[in-house]
């Protein structure tokens, strides 16, 4: 058996497919895509097919070394996302192989259903109270929310307060026994990240993601000794090697996405390396249903997982939803807040080949938001 076609397919609203066919029928999906760069990752996924091409797709293994370090020049979100794509779609392959979920060939599942959390209050966040009910409403467990919209590096009073009481918004309709998280995207400061999780400590989230940004590693520690609030971060990087500083810092939680930092291969590893620090793994997935498909493989496979991340209904998904290229949306119908085992082979999900091909030839061109302050100095998104 070997690899005969590598097709992309640029589907609304933001999300980037790959399909492997091999010369014995077996086809394998996967979801390479750099939101907002979805076309450069489709130009690296046709180069790195020039080596894919012939070769056995059970070699995962193989084929992961050769397409991050054949190139001599390494990593990168592009490289990396490619990678991952071209990653499902071979483990996707090797199940169906094997008649197999991944996550058995992974060494089986460690637990029989996996814990999911839902997005609330979009860019600019607001009525944050009734959003909350909804998702409860819904089963729900936990959400994760902007902590702001745009906001000054160095916040005001103000604005730091209403980080504060949008949160406590969140808490009086959750209560104690269900969960939130804030994202701060890495809007603010080193300074400010310190006073946000300070003020925001008595409310308990479940954690506070992304304080700083990955070019301020260097001041992490100081920002996580700052508060007993766990300290979340990782959709920004891209191979294990680059989750040592902020493991060694003391990050609680670590946040790889599986179409961004390698694919189920490297998303593995990471996991292994944040076990070792004490560290439990979120997976980072705001995408489509392979990506998702893919991160919960390895997430009923890994034992200091703590909670998976997933769209249905966040405030991109604007022409598309979750669901809408797949045949059967089983797989994404959670059961009080969480993901149920799924038995079937590979990924677990049977692509609407159909619909994906019929959205390729629409494509799209998203872009994220390029913000900017008051004064029109550049605001991070």
């Amino acid at each position: 058996m070997k690899i005969e076609r590598i097709e992309t397919f640029l589907v609304p609203p933001r999300w980037l497919f790959c399909r492997i066919e091999t010369s014995d029928g077996v086809v394998g999906w996967g979801e390479p895509v750099v939101e907002g760069r979805a076309e450069v990752v489709r130009a690296a996924i046709d180069v790195l097919s020039e080596y894919l091409i012939g070769q056995d797709p059970l070699q995962i293994e193989r084929h992961w070394q050769v397409l991050t370090k054949g190139g001599f020049y390494r990593g990168g979100p592009v490289l990396s996302s490619a990678v991952a794509g071209l990653d499902h779609a071979l483990w996707d392959i090797a199940g169906k192989v094997y008649g197999a979920p991944v996550a058995a060939l992974l060494g089986g599942r460690v637990r029989d259903r996996v814990r999911v959390y839902a997005w609330v209050g979009g860019d600019e966040p607001s009525a944050i109270g009734e959003s909350v009910a909804e998702q409860v409403a819904a089963g729900m467990t936990a959400v994760k929310m902007n902590a702001s919209g745009q906001i000054q590096a160095s916040p005001s009073v103000a604005e730091v307060n209403d980080i504060v009481n949008r949160l406590a918004a969140a808490r009086a309709v959750l209560g104690d026994s269900r969960d939130v998280a804030i994202d701060l995207h890495g809007r603010v400061g080193v300074a400010a990240a310190r006073r946000i999780l300070h003020a925001v400590e008595d409310l308990q989230p479940m954690f506070v993601e992304e304080p700083v940004l990955p070019e301020q590693m260097a001041h992490l520690a100081e920002v996580v000794a700052t508060s007993t609030v766990p300290v979340a971060l990782g959709e920004r990087l891209y191979h294990r090697s680059d989750f040592m500083a902020p493991l060694n810092a003391g990050v609680a939680v670590v946040q790889p996405d599986v179409s961004h930092a390698g694919g189920i291969s490297e998303l593995r590893r990471i996991a292994v390396l944040a076990d070792a620090h004490g560290a439990m793994l979120a997976p980072h997935c705001p995408l489509g249903p392979i990506s998702l498909a893919a991160s919960l493989q390895v997430s009923f496979a890994t034992p200091n997982f703590l909670i998976q991340e997933q769209s249905r209904g966040i405030h991109y998904n604007v022409t598309s939803d979750l669901t809408s290229y797949v045949v059967d949306p089983a797989p994404f119908a959670w059961v009080n807040g969480h993901a149920e085992w799924n038995p079937l082979p590979g990924l677990g999900i049977t692509v609407d080949e159909e619909a994906v091909r019929a959205a390729d030839r629409t494509g799209h061109a998203w872009r994220n938001p390029v913000w900017t302050h008051e004064d029109g100095s550049f605001a991070e998104w």
